[in-house]
């Protein structure tokens, strides 16, 4: 087998390089197109989470994720940042399934906690072009009785006390699978209908 390399758009003088490697019995050389590579991405499996120290004896119990956000309850009243990390989670990810919303809850509060930006969820979630659900510094308004909201309030709590772990720790930025942003940011994983990068 022979790989063809092309110094093409290098600005360097244009020559082919031929680098021979090993061929398999029944195998041709591979040829590629100017601008296309033969590299392809390489998707993985998403590493299970891990339960982490749990804040209270009715979460230490919790299987799976399902389980603790079913143990989890929602207070009467919340403060206002867990309004907001709560606000975040069902507006970027209500349709989610429970890690794709804790995924995004995990990287507002590692971007609280980070020093790189606002120190508050609110702080993070009101961060000029961050969200696109805020619009000139509002959210829209949300029925809290909905079971989509109580939801995102859930996993909102679990998100802050850290009680589960996200398969996409340590992220600090997303965006929607449909739209491809030239960020130069580090993949960690694909969650849902959302791509995480540190």
């Amino acid at each position: 087998m022979t790989i063809l390399l092309s110094t093409n758009g290098s600005g360097a003088k244009a020559q082919d390089i031929q680098i021979p490697v090993a061929e398999a019995p029944g195998s041709s050389a591979v040829t590629v197109e100017p601008n296309q590579s033969v590299f392809r991405p390489v998707e993985q499996p998403l590493p299970q989470p891990e339960q982490t120290a749990p804040s209270s004896d009715e979460q230490a119990d919790a299987i799976s994720l399902a389980d603790l956000v079913g143990r989890t309850s929602v207070p009467d009243a919340l403060s206002h940042e867990m309004e907001c990390l709560a606000s975040a989670v069902y507006f970027e990810a209500r349709s989610e399934t429970l890690a794709g919303q804790l995924a995004v809850g995990r990287v507002i509060v590692a971007r609280a906690a980070s020093g790189r930006f606002p120190k508050s969820y609110c702080g993070v979630v009101h961060q000029p072009a961050q969200f696109s659900f805020v619009r000139a510094s509002g959210m829209p308004s949300v029925n809290r009785e909905s079971r989509l909201w109580q939801q995102a309030v859930k996993i909102a709590l679990i998100a802050d006390s850290g009680t589960w772990k996200s398969p996409v720790e340590g992220a600090m930025y997303f965006h929607a699978a449909r739209v491809s942003p030239a960020w130069g940011k580090t993949r960690i994983a694909r969650v849902d209908n959302h791509i995480f990068y540190r």
